[in-house]
């Protein structure tokens, strides 16, 4: 028995045993998110160029957003747009990408009832967000979103937490090209 208590062979390979499962699943893990890395990276470009080209007149936003899409379905053949987007809304300006400003009387820090604000998008109603739908007009700012799901490459669900799939969302705020004379709203100080 003490012969067989001191015999080291084999040892390595109970060792090699007990490391090789963390190792899989550390290597695993460090694909997956160079994976996504990559993903956000070639979503992000599709994304700026797609931004680019919704600028002009003719644009077809349709077979832009398209494009974005196989761009991403060429590094993953199950990627797909999350309900609801691609979104665009336009603005006025750059500036106008924020709420609709207002005077806190009360000091609360939110807008009530009867404290006046600026109404940025003419519309009579205070807005946190007051952006367009679509792809506004000429001269007008474009804040372009996409928001994408895909297959992740390992199942590393049931070990990480992960689910089988991961979302990845990219923005981009361009300007559109001057091709007419931009319409515009005058903003007013509205109490209500």
């Amino acid at each position: 028995m003490r012969r067989l208590w001191r015999d080291r062979s084999g040892a390595a390979l109970v060792e090699f045993a007990l490391v090789l499962p963390v190792m899989l699943l550390m290597g695993m893990g460090l694909c997956e998110m160079a994976y996504q890395a990559y993903m956000q990276a070639i979503l992000t470009g599709a994304v700026q160029k797609a931004g680019r080209d919704s600028t002009v007149e003719s644009a077809n936003t349709t077979t832009i957003d398209n494009a974005v899409l196989q761009a991403v379905k060429n590094i993953n053949g199950n990627a797909a747009f999350v309900a609801g987007y691609p979104t665009r809304k336009s603005y006025a300006s750059f500036g106008y990408i924020s709420p609709e400003s207002f005077v806190d009387s009360n000091g609360n820090g939110a807008r009530d009832a009867g404290e006046c604000f600026t109404d940025v998008n003419g519309n009579g109603i205070w807005d946190a967000d007051p952006g367009v739908s679509g792809n506004g007009g000429a001269g007008d700012t474009v804040l372009y979103t996409v928001s994408i799901t895909y297959t992740r490459l390992f199942p590393l669900g049931l070990w990480l937490g992960w689910g089988k799939t991961a979302t990845l969302s990219a923005s981009t705020i361009l300007k559109n090209q001057p091709w007419a004379t931009q319409a515009s709203t005058a903003a007013a100080t509205v109490c209500t």
